[in-house]
């Protein structure tokens, strides 16, 4: 895939505990920020419970319409761990015991812990890939542009270095941020402008409220670093006009 190809990628958070409020989800960010660095935009994220229809459906249209789709949560231990059985639906393929995996799991644990219930964990799609797990032993896995990372997100986030090997990306997404004293409404026009003589640069505007003020973070984003400047140089400009203060936060 060249550096020039626009590559996305959508994210799927299965787990009830995300959806009842129980788990906060931080998966989110740490695979959308490792995403940009790489040069892989992320279209979409989407929170599902632990339902294996819902989990075949709504891979089913991710994977179509993405280059690449990161699952997190549901390939653990337990009854409701049911990602693995669910993708292997997807891609009409038997689940079954894989070899690998086992023998992996079978050595990180000592003797006579590696239970049933263990053991479900080394449950996949035939011939799926594993991505290796250097925390707690039990490993990810991929079929075709699907990647399945566990839920929790210490050992999700050490598992992303051994996916980079297998992840084509186009130019890493870079980004600047600019912090105003000042609320969207009295900027809102001007940033409008700006907008549309730079339609290759993604503008946002997110209020926020420190120290007891509030205040709009203006972000902009590109793969182009001089995109970036020429219309920082722009925003700069109006911003000036208004007096409006630039603040740290």
């Amino acid at each position: 895939m060249s550096k020039n190809t626009k590559v996305n990628a959508a994210i799927l958070i299965i787990g009830n505990e995300i959806l009842s409020g129980r788990t906060q989800d931080t998966n989110t960010n740490t695979l959308a920020s490792w995403l940009n660095s790489i040069g892989v935009k992320v279209n979409e994220v989407r929170v599902i419970p632990d339902v294996e229809k819902k989990i075949v459906d709504t891979l089913n249209v991710l994977r179509k319409s993405n280059n690449y789709v990161f699952t997190t949560g549901g390939i653990g231990p337990t009854h409701d761990d049911i990602t693995a059985k669910s993708v292997s639906k997807v891609f009409n393929r038997k689940y079954e015991i894989h070899k690998e995996a086992f023998k992996i799991l079978e050595a990180y644990y000592d003797k006579g812990e590696f239970n049933k219930g263990r053991q479900r964990m080394a449950w996949m799609p035939e011939n799926a890939d594993l991505i290796i797990n250097p925390t707690s032993g039990a490993p990810g896995f991929n079929v075709e542009n699907v990647f399945c990372l566990p839920g929790v997100p210490s050992i999700m986030k050490s598992m992303l270095g051994g996916l980079k090997n297998k992840i084509a990306g186009g130019e890493p997404i870079l980004s600047h941020t600019i912090n105003l004293r000042t609320v969207e409404s009295e900027i809102a026009n001007s940033l409008s402008k700006v907008q549309d003589q730079n339609q290759d640069v993604e503008i946002g505007s997110y209020p926020f409220f420190h120290a007891g003020k509030l205040g709009v973070s203006i972000v902009l984003r590109s793969e182009n670093q001089s995109r970036i400047d020429n219309c920082n140089s722009q925003i700069l400009k109006f911003i000036k006009e208004k007096d409006i203060e630039i603040v740290d936060r």
